[in-house]
């Protein structure tokens, strides 16, 4: 008897010890005050003003170095080299030997036009004399022509001249050698200036002109910039790549840039006047290739808008559409943010 009085008693306070409770719970959740609540939710932004400016417009796009003239240097005959002067490496200039072929047909030319040369003038001498016939005056000088012409072409591929200023990039044969016409003896590569060829997009066919000035960039010369000059435009368009050419041209006088380097080109397409915003407050909506930033309002209330990205700048971004020029944006503070709430303006 005793044990279930005591079990009801401990039921009893058991029971009022949960209705305390309850009751305490429910005065502290009544104590705060949706004034309260929603002070403590007003998120705390950072905003900056933005404004227009002119934001130059460039395609960057890769290229090749190649010499500005590449010569190869033969004969226009198989025979035996007799003297090879020059190596691969070797700087040369115009009208510099660099090979020499066997002289045996030039030495015999040069006889022929010689003594077509000495019977020209003799016969001349008699022509003014009256003792020779006019078609037979004509018929040795055109002996003397054909045999002078003869010694010229062969004396050009008997004494093998460098046609430009440039470095020997190939040696292909060695002295004594018979040159058997499969490959030239040297390959001359003109390095002051070089030239690249790039090709870019039709759309911009129009903003391209002779004598722009372009940037070149190199991986061998990190941090350094070339200066070139579009000094060709090609008349047609690729029809499967929808590309024009434009043909550069770079002084190099240092001759840093050799033939065969990959090489970036910046080309200016003029000039755009365009809100520039920092890429901090650019958000990227997610599952989309949407761009969007806050805008806050004079009641300090945010809205959501959609911009159009144009180029990079380092850090900042050019906006072609969606912001107006001296609007005020968030820059931080954007994770608690969605439209049309109220903010609270960091100073």
């Amino acid at each position: 008897m005793e044990t279930k009085i005591f079990q009801a008693a401990c039921m009893a306070a058991a029971m009022m010890t949960a209705v305390f409770s309850a009751g305490s719970c429910g005065n502290r959740t009544a104590g705060n005050s949706p004034e309260v609540q929603e002070a403590e939710e007003i998120p705390a932004v950072v905003v900056r003003q933005v404004f227009a400016e002119d934001v130059p417009q460039y395609g960057v796009y890769t290229s090749t170095v190649l010499p500005f003239v590449k010569n190869n240097i033969a004969p226009q005959t198989a025979g035996r080299i007799t003297e090879i002067n020059v190596e691969t490496g070797d700087y040369v200039k115009a009208g510099q030997v660099l090979a020499e072929m066997d002289d045996v047909n030039l030495l015999q030319a040069k006889l022929k036009m010689l003594n077509d040369s000495t019977e020209f003038s003799r016969l001349s001498g008699l022509y003014a004399a009256g003792g020779l016939s006019r078609s037979d005056l004509d018929a040795m000088e055109l002996s003397y022509n054909v045999s002078r012409s003869s010694y010229e072409n062969l004396l050009e591929n008997t004494i093998l001249l460098s046609p430009v200023d440039g470095v020997i990039s190939a040696r292909n044969y060695d002295k004594g050698d018979m040159y058997s016409m499969s490959q030239p003896i040297y390959v001359v590569e003109q390095i002051v200036p070089v030239k690249l060829l790039v090709g870019i997009s039709e759309i911009d066919y129009t903003k391209v002109h002779r004598g722009d000035k372009v940037d070149v960039t190199v991986d061998a010369f990190p941090g350094r910039t070339f200066r070139g000059e579009i000094s060709r435009i090609y008349p047609t368009i690729d029809p499967a790549t929808h590309t024009f050419t434009a043909e550069i041209v770079v002084p190099n006088r240092d001759k840093a840039l050799r033939p065969g380097m990959f090489a970036r080109v910046r080309v200016l397409f003029g000039v755009n006047r365009s809100v520039v915003v920092p890429d901090a407050a650019i958000v990227k909506q997610t599952g989309s290739g949407e761009r969007f930033v806050y805008v806050l309002n004079p009641d300090n209330t945010v809205v959501y808008k959609s911009v159009k990205l144009g180029v990079r700048m380092d850090s900042e971004y050019e906006v072609l559409s969606g912001l107006e020029d001296g609007d005020r944006i968030v820059t931080e503070g954007q994770i608690r943010l969605k439209s049309g709430i109220k903010v609270s303006v960091k100073e």
